[in-house]
């Protein structure tokens, strides 16, 4: 789930922060994705830490939308409910706090075709448990994993070496190694995998803006 990210994408998706818009829950599509703003402490400190340097365009969480006639859902690998269907308000009052943002990503119109493949799969995956590893297993899920399988068919994302390193010491950060010796694992250093930040950052995405409820 750790990816750095360049300069020049910080850099571009700082000025897409800065120039986006307000999206009404009217103006959603299935297919979209909503990404959560970062925390600065605890695990979402730690993922930010060592995966993006930038807190206005920081992400830790990440979701599909799918319309249901009227109503609006969120397919998403919840740390706490496991792969899960849930309420878009259902949603946006768990996930939003008084400081960070949910924003709204749209594939572009040349890979709008993904999307029914997408959420099938996605769909086939609800009900299983939350990976707590974040090292990639076909029995449990995290966020982006999540994400980054439901468009898989379609070579939508890639996945990454994963990095645990804190670019200001250039060791592997001290919430990480002690994250996994919890768990008695090593740290999966250059592992495969993926992150909320490294999916926002793909050239197949265009910010629609700060989504409110």
């Amino acid at each position: 789930m750790m990816r750095r990210i360049t300069l020049a994408t910080i850099l571009m998706l700082s000025f897409l922060f800065a120039n986006s818009q307000n999206v009404a829950i009217r103006n959603l599509r299935s297919g979209d994705l909503i990404f959560v703003g970062a925390e600065k402490d605890n695990l979402s400190g730690a993922i930010n830490r060592v995966t993006q340097k930038k807190d206005s365009i920081a992400f830790d969480h990440i979701g599909i939308v799918e319309k249901k006639g009227d109503a609006i859902f969120v397919l998403h690998a919840s740390s706490k409910k496991g792969a899960v269907e849930e309420n878009i308000q259902e949603f946006y009052r768990t996930e939003k706090t008084a400081d960070n943002k949910i924003m709204v990503y749209r594939l572009k119109d040349s890979f709008q075709y993904a999307i029914p493949a997408a959420l099938v799969a996605a769909r086939q995956m609800l009900g299983k448990p939350y990976n707590l590893t974040y090292i990639l297993s076909e029995n449990s899920y995290y966020c982006s994993d999540f994400i980054e399988r439901s468009f898989r068919k379609d070579h939508i994302f890639a996945l990454e070496p994963m990095t645990f390193i804190n670019p200001k010491t250039g060791e592997i950060d001290d919430f990480w190694i002690d994250f996994y010796k919890k768990q008695h694992l090593d740290v999966p250093e250059g592992k495969p995998g993926c992150n909320p930040n490294g999916l926002a950052a793909s050239d197949k995405l265009v910010l629609l803006g700060n989504f409110i409820n």
